[in-house]
């Protein structure tokens, strides 16, 4: 399964107030540059406080989202205190706990990491320009390589198996793990050992600071406009909603989310704001309390839309396709999207790392659970997804 750490705040903000994050865990491509930026998921959460993004109590009475696997807090936090008082490492301690927990989501980062994470969320990152996923068989393997980093000039590439690091094994690790090792300060070497087509080679690269854009647009021939979201980083709800109103009015829009790891929730609320008017974009539990995630007014309404999602579209990514789908505002086109809509929130430990456990879920405004199941698109379609859609805005007008 693919996965990389996902967007976090640094760990001198966790006192602001809590944080709700829709773990960018697991998930496909280990972002950022390897960046983790991922974890995408890759195990860590992407958060943000949500009072900007309208966060709000729902009517009582509505039915209360199931819970998975968590682990204790307190438990968590004792384990880490008692093996720094033994001089032991209290991230591998409370890791442990988190484990055998069954909190799948959850994860345990020392402060440097957290910190570093941080960068993700503006879309910058110190590393060799690679995207990393685990597969079936334990391998780590190269799922993406970022055009002009360190990785591209070297000439690695998609489907590479990566064999250690620097010397360190990584057949069997976490993605996140994989990806703390290819991080590193600015110019400094690391050496990848990799396989490709049984056919072994080594690669000393320099990790750089690297830097992505997180919405890109272009127009295709009879007035549609695509919009492709990479990731929910800061500031890409806003380029949504710029995006939208610079479009020739006519123009029918692709969202496309496919191969969206998620990012901030409330990137995510902004730009599913750009096209409705105001309204529910999603409920979430926290340790059963139920808040609710409400649209800006204003967005545009009126003209067609359709959501690109694949198996690749999740967290944050797949609460823009919920509300859209549920409030009848797009047709959804690709294949089943990843299923992972769960919250996190973070807890300091008392060693100083930092703790991020699943605390509730997301619904979206139907009520259906995104985590596990993900999100059925409306037409299913794997190869020439955008000619499908194009044939979907063709049935509602868009064209000649």
């Amino acid at each position: 399964m693919p996965g990389l750490p996902a967007f976090c705040l640094r760990p001198r903000d966790l006192r602001r107030g809590a944080v709700l994050t829709l773990a960018f865990i697991a998930a496909v491509g280990a972002a950022a540059g390897t960046g983790c930026w991922g974890r995408a998921d890759a195990l860590g959460a992407a958060g943000a406080g949500l009072t900007a993004a309208g966060a709000q109590t729902p009517a009582a009475g509505s039915e209360a989202p199931r819970e998975g696997g968590t682990a204790d807090r307190e438990a968590v936090a004792r384990a880490a205190a008692e093996a720094a008082a033994e001089g032991k490492s209290g991230k591998k301690a409370a890791q442990e706990v988190v484990s055998r927990s069954g909190d799948r989501w959850g994860m345990v980062y020392d402060q440097s990491e957290y910190a570093a994470f941080a960068d993700d969320l503006d879309g910058r990152w110190t590393g060799v320009g690679l995207w990393i996923e685990s597969r079936s068989d334990d391998r780590i393997a190269v799922e993406k390589v970022q055009p002009g980093s360190p990785a591209a000039r070297a000439g690695l590439r998609a489907g590479d198996r990566l064999l250690s690091v620097d010397g360190h094994p990584v057949t069997g690790l976490r993605v996140c793990d994989v990806v703390a090792l290819l991080r590193g300060e600015a110019g400094t070497p690391v050496v990848l050992h990799l396989t490709r087509d049984g056919v072994d080679r080594t690669e000393t690269l320099r990790r750089e600071q690297l830097h992505t854009e997180p919405v890109t647009v272009r127009e295709l021939p009879g007035g549609i406009t695509v919009i492709k979201v990479a990731s929910f980083t800061r500031g890409s709800g806003e380029q949504v909603r710029a995006a939208v109103r610079a479009a020739p009015s006519g123009a029918g829009f692709m969202l496309d989310l496919r191969g969206n790891p998620g990012g901030l929730v409330t990137e995510a609320v902004t730009a599913a704001s750009a096209f409705l008017d105001g309204g529910l974009v999603a409920t979430y539990d926290v340790r059963g309390a139920q808040r609710a995630l409400y649209a800006s007014p204003g967005g545009d309404t009126a003209r067609p839309l359709v959501a690109l999602v694949d198996g690749g579209t999740m967290s944050a990514a797949e609460l823009v396709t919920g509300a859209l789908q549920d409030r009848g505002r797009a047709v959804a086109v690709g294949t089943r999207t990843f299923g992972k809509g769960s919250v996190q929130m973070p807890t300091e430990l008392p060693d100083g790392s930092v703790a991020e456990l699943t605390v509730g879920t997301y619904r979206t405004p139907a009520g259906r659970s995104l985590d596990g199941d993900g999100i059925t698109p409306d037409l299913a379609a794997g190869d020439g997804v955008e000619e499908r859609a194009r044939t979907v805005l063709g049935g509602l007008g868009v064209g000649p």
